[in-house]
């Protein structure tokens, strides 16, 4: 410490103060500034900087496991050889529909009597499927017979009257020339064989008509049993026995305008709407593989029937037909299929697989001028820079390594996704 220049109190006046003592006095001491600094230890100041740094990881770890997760949408990364669309060039969804199907329905009106159909039947071209109350209609075809009868015998009285007229005619032209009959006789009967002629073709004609008006009671009656109009399998059955049917619509929903809907199976094919911008892909015949939704695991061979030349505004798509060549029984109208428009035939030789997996085009994203997608690790996402191989396969890119078959990964990165972030997949939409 500093003592005090103050002078003693015991100190005898008038001596002088010596300047040494007083620099002397003025010196601190060591072992009180070792003292001093006892009171703040050494190893304090390290020990607060550990403890800074974990607070600062504890913060950390805080952010990274309670951030909110982004929300995804997802595909899964396969083989090219696994793939039912490698190979490609375009796919569409579409729907399995029948170029030849008609529902069934009477040309005249009337009341069932028998239905003779039940769906999933199979029938023939020609079969019965119902019949109608036919009681008028024989009424009515009876009595056009009847009327074709008469007037045939009215025919056959009047040519024999005309023959009997004839005869009388030329006997009296004979007798006018001897001079035993007048030859105003003669005439009178020719005259009555004329007559006769006249109302013989008069009479002749009638009876045609007689026989057009059975032949129209007959096809009346005919309408009166309804028939397959070809070969197929009854896919709704429409009506039952008493219900009135008409070929014409009626108000009240009394009336039914058809007994059932038959569907050619042969003559099933599949619509796809593809997308405008994508229709310059699709040719005439060009070979294709149908998948149905039932049946995921059965690739049908088909090929391109037409394109249809109008284009859909609404959905900016145009239709394509599509032929299924292989028929079968599993295969029923408005099944939904996924076709795939390929480069070579199916039963083509088959080309080398190339080696790496296949992912959706929009799951590869751009960061920092590299191409990346992110794959999904439990609810993390991680970034991984890849080479796409420069063909196509569709809507499908070739990665060759960074990404195994059977990877998650992520469709349409958004732009604030990031390395290790959180990642939810969104659920899809229910039907």
């Amino acid at each position: 410490m500093l003592h005090s220049m103050v002078k003693p109190a015991d100190e005898p006046a008038g001596k002088s103060v010596n300047q040494a003592d007083l620099l002397k006095e003025l010196r601190i001491d060591r072992s009180q500034r070792e003292e001093h600094r006892a009171g703040s230890p050494r190893w304090l100041w390290p020990l607060l900087g550990v403890l800074i740094v974990l607070l600062l990881m504890a913060a950390g770890a805080w952010y990274v496991f309670n951030q909110k997760a982004i929300t995804v949408q997802t595909a899964v990364a396969v083989s090219p050889s696994s793939n039912p669309g490698a190979g490609a060039v375009l796919q569409a969804t579409g729907y399995v529909t029948a170029r030849r199907q008609a529902t069934v329905s009477a040309q005249i009106t009337g009341t069932l009597t028998e239905v003779l159909i039940e769906e999933g039947d199979r029938v023939q071209k020609g079969q019965v499927l119902a019949r109608l109350d036919d009681s008028a209609y024989k009424a009515s075809l009876m009595a056009s017979q009847a009327q074709a009868a008469a007037a045939h015998a009215l025919v056959s009285q009047l040519q024999a009257q005309a023959a009997q007229n004839e005869r009388d005619a030329v006997r009296l032209e004979s007798l006018v020339g001897r001079g035993l009959v007048s030859k105003q006789d003669a005439e009178q009967a020719r005259t009555q064989v004329n007559s006769i002629r006249a109302q013989l073709i008069s009479q002749q004609r009638q009876a045609k008509s007689a026989d057009a008006q059975v032949n129209v009671a007959e096809v009346n009656f005919d309408y009166t049993v309804v028939r397959a109009p070809f070969s197929g399998v009854i896919t709704t059955k429409d009506a039952q026995v008493g219900e009135i049917i008409s070929p014409l619509s009626a108000g009240g929903g009394f009336t039914r305008t058809g007994v059932g809907t038959i569907v050619d199976m042969d003559s099933l094919e599949v619509d796809v709407d593809v997308n405008e911008a994508y229709i310059g892909r699709v040719k005439s015949n060009m070979p294709a593989e149908a998948v149905l939704d039932a049946y995921p695991d059965w690739k049908i061979p088909a090929h391109v029937i037409a394109i249809v030349p109008a284009a859909d505004r609404g959905k900016a798509t145009v239709k394509v037909r599509v032929a299924l060549e292989h028929k079968d029984g599993r295969i029923v109208p408005d099944m939904g299929v996924r076709v795939s428009f390929l480069e070579q035939a199916v039963n083509a030789p088959a080309a080398v697989v190339p080696k790496g997996v296949l992912v959706p085009a929009t799951a590869i994203a751009q960061r920092d001028g590299h191409s990346v997608v992110f794959v999904l690790a439990g609810d993390k996402a991680q970034q991984r820079t890849v080479t796409p191989a420069a063909q196509n396969y569709g809507d499908m890119r070739l990665l060759p390594d960074q990404v195994q078959a059977g990877d998650t990964v992520v469709i349409s990165p958004p732009d604030d996704l990031k390395d290790g972030m959180r990642a939810a997949v969104a659920a899809k939409a229910q039907d």
